[in-house]
């Protein structure tokens, strides 16, 4: 397939939000529960609220970049019950709206508790809105991710990992961004963040690596006789079917040399996995307030070439006509 700029972009800003909203939400839960200092509510919820709302933001404007007539976007909602795009572009604006409220109800200090659980656990209006939003932002990684893995004639999608991918890799992203943030403005939860960054980084090399690794065994069922509808032993194309390009010869196909892919695999490879793991370690050793940010930085841009090669990755079987060329 080719890859979209504006996809790409949207999904892993719209990932590392959700990831930084979860972020701050466990944080909060940990504190809740005495296993480090309630971090201040206006100085970190509260800002750590709006730099992921920034994130959606950023991620929704990309979005209209590929549409045909952005004003008619509205017409996506209306396909709800048998679209993942259109469960998409309704979650995405409510989970918008939870980070929200959560920001404001950590900006406004409304932490009070409004009743116990077990006659110990306090829970506040904070708690409850972020229990929501965490429970939105599941839903909004399964509904991005279905909207490629419910493709049955795109085998290298087709896959449940596609949905695990998606949900590890905005994870990882989210809570590196986390530990940078953390870095940034001083507050003492770099090594919590950083923990569950290189926990979720890892778990995703290895749900990636195992996509890779299925995705070459993948055998083409299709070929030219199904391609043209001729059951014929023994046929050879001489051309690609147009005499120049044209859109089944642009869209479909990323246009790039076998050398060129293996090249940016082994880029997102290192840049999303290894590298932020040793940065990030590194940084807990040095006690360094910059190798976090770094860390994060690096990852972000092998998200970037991670996603175009997903895209990539997916062979059209209309490709075995309008690719192919004497």
């Amino acid at each position: 397939m080719h890859p979209a700029f504006s996809v790409i972009f949207l999904t892993t800003l719209i990932g590392i939000g959700q990831g930084l909203f979860l972020a701050l939400f466990t944080g909060q839960v940990y504190a809740l529960a005495n296993l480090i200092p309630m971090q201040e509510s206006l100085g970190f919820y509260a800002v750590g609220s709006l730099i992921a709302l920034l994130f959606l933001v950023l991620g929704l404007i990309a979005s209209v970049f590929h549409l045909g007539r952005p004003e008619r976007a509205w017409r996506a909602v209306t396909m709800w019950r048998t679209s993942w795009l259109s469960r998409e572009v309704i979650v995405l604006p409510l989970f918008m709206l939870l980070v929200f409220l959560y920001g404001v109800a950590h900006f406004f200090g409304l932490t009070q508790p409004l009743f116990l659980v077990a006659d110990t656990l306090p829970i506040d209006l904070t708690l409850i809105i972020g229990l929501l939003a965490s429970m939105m932002a599941f839903v909004l990684f399964i509904c991005t991710a279905m909207i490629y893995a419910s493709l049955k004639f795109l085998k290298e999608w087709y896959t449940p990992l596609t949905v695990l991918n998606y949900t590890l890799l905005g994870l990882a992203s989210g809570f590196m961004f986390a530990a940078a943030f953390s870095a940034y403005v001083s507050f003492d939860l770099v090594s919590l963040f950083g923990i569950w960054a290189v926990i979720f980084t890892l778990l995703g090399a290895v749900s990636r690596g195992t996509s890779l690794v299925r995705n070459r065994a993948l055998r083409d069922k299709y070929g030219l006789t199904t391609a043209i509808g001729v059951r014929h032993p023994n046929m050879k194309q001489l051309s690609q079917g147009f005499m120049g390009g044209a859109f089944n010869t642009k869209e479909f196909f990323h246009g790039r040399t076998p050398g060129a892919l293996r090249l940016i695999r082994w880029f997102f490879l290192l840049a999303v996995f290894p590298i932020p793991v040793v940065l990030i370690a590194t940084a807990y050793a040095l006690e360094s307030p910059s190798l976090p940010i770094a860390a994060f930085a690096l990852q972000y841009l092998g998200l970037i070439a991670e996603r175009w090669y997903f895209f990539a990755e997916a062979k059209h079987p209309q490709n075995i006509y309008y690719q192919s060329m004497a």
